[in-house]
């Protein structure tokens, strides 16, 4: 049989196109389109069976060009500030659950440069690129060190802060845990074991100096203004060592500290450990309940802010602004709660 006659030959290496889905479901291309662009406007006759017909060819829609086209593309972009910090993970897996019970897309990236020296800085490449394609929202987990590069990706569609603060972005929500109590558990823990002279290792990011300020909220509660030391740290685990190395070099070293997170916390625990301390004679704790605080070389006394909730609460906050739900608060804090385990001692 001459070629010809066997007609045209498949080329198997061919990505599938909406031509070719419009064509075996005796369709037009336009519905296909359709289909993937606002599927309620379709019946569901129709719908099935360009359904059926993608399903059969292997096709998916290409999403870069469905946002050059429409000028808006049907995926939600995630922005993680720290993708070190196992903090994060927790909050995005739980985003990224609730959008594909939703039947939505996310692509993650992420959003500020390795940090050289003491400086973070925005990776405005990879902001352009992200904003070039379009996405119909964006989530970020962690607050950005410049929000003000983030141009129009921040400003013409819903956007949503996990675990940060919304500061510099008027139109933006924030999901987060409620730092006042959080840190109010923490020094009522301290003080219920005996400790006056806590200090405190944070204050030099947003939410560093969200929890600065609850800290010496809570010391002035329980009496305590004239013991308030705010060490400044970020952070990092080498941050958290930097600042307990100053701090332990005073002439009277605190009783107890409070590390503004988890990973901060392990740099002050190194700190201690060079000194020859233990938590009998140094209590320490963190924030965030990381899965680092939980193993037993380090069982840390920490603040769980529910990552779970955060993530999920910050994905549905997300998809209801998408819709237009123009009713939701400018911000909603999750009640923390403390796990105590061997770090903070036994008391003095």
């Amino acid at each position: 049989m001459s070629e010809q006659e066997r007609g045209p030959v498949a080329n198997p290496a061919k990505r599938p196109t909406i031509r070719d889905v419009a064509a075996v479901a005796g369709v037009s291309k336009s519905l296909v389109s359709l289909v993937y662009s606002d599927p309620e406007k379709v019946s569901e006759a129709r719908k099935g069976r360009v359904l059926a017909a993608a399903e059969e060819l292997g096709f998916r829609p290409n999403l870069l060009a469905r946002s050059l086209a429409t000028n808006m593309s049907d995926f939600i972009g995630i922005l993680v500030a720290d993708p070190v910090n196992p903090f994060f993970a927790e909050i995005i897996d739980a985003a990224s659950l609730e959008f594909d019970r939703a039947g939505r897309r996310g692509l993650m990236t992420t959003a500020v440069l390795p940090k050289s020296g003491t400086v973070r800085r925005l990776n405005e490449g990879t902001i352009a690129t992200l904003s070039d394609l379009r996405p119909r929202s964006v989530l970020i987990a962690g607050s950005l060190p410049d929000v003000t590069s983030l141009g129009s990706l921040a400003e013409d569609r819903p956007v949503v802060v996990a675990s940060g603060l919304a500061e510099g972005l008027p139109n933006a929500g924030s999901v987060r845990t409620d730092d006042r109590k959080g840190l109010a558990l923490l020094v009522e823990h301290l003080t219920g074991l005996g400790h006056s002279d806590i200090a405190h290792l944070g204050g030099v990011t947003a939410v560093g100096r969200s929890r600065a300020e609850a800290y010496e909220e809570a010391m002035t509660t329980h009496g305590l203004a004239r013991h308030v030391h705010v060490q400044d740290s970020d952070f990092t685990e080498l941050g958290g060592y930097v600042a307990a190395t100053s701090l332990l070099s005073r002439g009277t070293p605190p009783t107890a500290i409070i590390a503004a997170n988890d990973l901060a916390a392990l740099g002050v625990q190194r700190a201690l450990d060079e000194r020859g301390l233990t938590p009998e004679d140094v209590a320490l704790t963190g924030y965030d309940n990381s899965f680092l605080a939980s193993i037993a070389g380090v069982s840390l006394t920490s603040v769980d802010p529910h990552n779970g909730v955060i993530g999920r609460e910050a994905a549905r906050w997300l998809i209801e602004a998408e819709a237009g739900n123009d009713s939701l608060p400018h911000e909603l804090l999750i009640e923390p709660r403390l796990v105590v385990r061997r770090s903070s001692g036994s008391g003095i």
